[in-house]
């Protein structure tokens, strides 16, 4: 996996994973569907599924850059990530949920992408 890509897949995950993470609490989830509190179930997904993306995003990096450098800009793609989910959340959770679905669906093409012809 080249570094580009590699950034584009992990910042995509990452996304995709804080705010998934971000769903799994009542306030945000409440911002986003208009119900009060998340099902116990969906909770449980939702905290698993994002665990695992931001498993893949580390994965990610640490194959383009090694493990000391990589686990380094996984770091810094998190940060990134959860800051733009704490700002979408804020002012436009709807978009912020939606966004996530589409990171999702990129960062995993691109990760089965470059698996593939990488």
């Amino acid at each position: 996996m080249t570094t580009l890509g590699a950034s584009a897949v992990a910042l995509a995950l990452s996304y995709a994973g804080m705010a998934g993470l971000s769903l799994a609490m009542d306030r945000h989830y409440e911002q986003v569907t208009g119900h009060s509190e998340v099902p116990p179930a969906r909770r449980r997904m939702l905290r698993a599924t994002s665990g695992a993306l931001l498993a893949l995003a580390l994965l990610a990096c640490t194959g383009a850059w090694g493990a000391t450098v990589g686990f380094t800009a996984w770091w810094g793609f998190l940060t990134a990530g959860g800051v733009l989910v704490a700002w979408l959340m804020a002012y436009r959770p709807r978009q912020a949920a939606a966004g996530a679905g589409a990171a999702l669906v990129l960062g995993l093409a691109g990760w089965i992408a470059t698996a593939a012809w990488g």
